[in-house]
């Protein structure tokens, strides 16, 4: 699903020069739950960017579900992640004044669905993510729980390959944070999503199936968690 080889990646600060990565290579296989782990400023969000396909390499070979994303236009990077790519955030990014159900629905709106379809879509996803009877209330009327439900909602309604998922559990309370790690395990398990995910938070080490740790821009291990709760 996802290869990564020699991939660096490269910033200017002024006259510095920053290695935000050092010729990472890595493979994630298709239908799998994978976590990057390591300390502020170790490179994971970049590496999570690169995998999206919302930056590219300084050099080396991205490559997602087939497509090489070094050296696409900034279009082409576009359409490929409406195709493919659903985003989770660790704030939520819910539009305050839309019900969950129009949140859920932004995504269809870039599609040629009609409104009947993009309703249907809507309340399947909502119905995965346990939300069907909270679907007309506002991100204000719910638990920060919920918020992040119904983000997770949102980022499958296009029913994406690849999930992306940048500190989902970081602003919530232990047990929230454990059902939502839940529910992503259920769409790797029943939906056979590909999920990779930036976390600090060590309860994922029971739901995932990789661990890849980085420091200071490099790749350190890839831990396969056989112990992972189904």
């Amino acid at each position: 699903m996802i290869e990564l080889h020699e991939v660096s990646r490269l910033y200017h600060r002024g006259a510095d020069e920053v290695h935000a990565l050092e010729r990472v290579s890595l493979q994630v296989p298709n239908g799998t739950f994978v976590a990057l782990m390591g300390p502020s400023g170790s490179g994971k969000s970049t590496l999570l960017n690169l995998i999206a396909g919302l930056d590219q390499p300084s050099s080396g070979i991205v490559k997602v579900s087939g497509q090489i994303l070094s050296g696409l236009s900034e279009d082409q990077l576009a359409a490929w992640r409406a195709a493919h790519v659903g985003f989770v955030f660790q704030f939520y990014n819910l539009i305050p004044v839309l019900t969950a159900a129009e949140n859920v629905e932004v995504p269809l709106l870039l599609t040629r669905l009609a409104k009947a379809e993009r309703r249907q879509h809507v309340e399947i996803a909502l119905g995965v993510v346990g939300l069907a009877d909270r679907k007309n209330h506002l991100p204000s009327q719910l638990s920060g729980g919920e918020q992040q439900r119904v983000a997770i909602a949102r980022a499958v309604v296009v029913d994406p390959e690849l999930i992306v998922a940048d500190e989902p559990t970081g602003d919530l309370d232990a047990k929230n944070a454990d059902d939502i790690l839940a529910l992503l395990r259920q769409l790797k398990n029943e939906f056979h999503k590909t999920i990779v995910m930036v976390t600090h938070d060590s309860r994922a080490t029971h739901y995932v199936d990789y661990i890849f740790h980085l420091e200071k821009g490099v790749l350190v291990d890839g831990v396969s968690v056989s112990e992972a709760s189904a």
